[in-house]
């Protein structure tokens, strides 16, 4: 299925009159950032807005003081009550207000709050992360807030390789970019592989 496919899907769910939220759910790297902002760009602004889920990592200070700095990314280094909190509050019918919702900075690697404004009319919310199919603690509580989940799978070999250069791109050297993804974010890669089964389609593919 390509962007295209995928945005007149994503279109299905942005009708007039109410809200839906979709997920994008997927290993670190699968591309669930790129393909949410290119179905934003195929429905406009007026029709749908991201909120990811990377805006609830909790601060490198938090972090810091819960001795999980090292595991940065991991399921416990979010805020997940917050964050369902948000997506309840999203699809709440009658909400006349905008909703402001955080995002994460990763030139600075930390949440901001009050980032991303989402105006009553806006149809469909566009959620995306690793942890939305996860079915572990309060993390299982996301998929019933989603109206429709879909699971990204690409190549591993390239999935791998997008986030050697991610890490790179924002100032680790090479061989600790390589060292951090093979220990830390291919492990919660392992965590996130079961959600798939849980996700109304399966993308597999670049």
């Amino acid at each position: 299925m390509d962007t295209t496919e995928l945005a007149a899907r994503a279109a299905a769910l942005a009708t007039p009159g109410g809200r839906r939220i979709l997920g994008i759910a997927g290993p670190p790297g699968a591309g669930k950032s790129t393909l949410a902002a290119e179905l934003v760009r195929a429905l406009g602004p007026d029709r749908a807005v991201v909120v990811p889920m990377d805006g609830f990592h909790l601060a490198r200070a938090e972090l810091h003081r819960l001795g999980r700095a090292d595991r940065k990314g991991a399921p416990d280094t979010f805020d997940v009550p917050g964050y369902t909190s948000l997506l309840t509050r999203l699809r709440t019918p009658g909400t006349k207000a905008t909703v402001y919702a955080p995002a994460f900075d990763r030139t600075l690697e930390e949440p901001v709050a009050g980032s991303i404004a989402v105006g009553p009319g806006v149809p469909l919310v566009i959620t995306e992360g690793n942890y939305l199919l996860h079915d572990a603690g309060e993390w299982a509580r996301v998929r019933s807030l989603l109206d429709e989940a879909w699971y990204l799978a690409p190549d591993d070999g390239l999935r791998v390789r997008r986030l050697i250069d991610r890490h790179v791109r924002y100032g680790k050297d090479p061989g600790r970019a390589r060292a951090w993804v093979l220990r830390s974010d291919e492990a919660n890669a392992r965590l996130v592989a079961p959600g798939r089964h849980r996700a109304d389609l399966v993308v597999d593919g670049t």
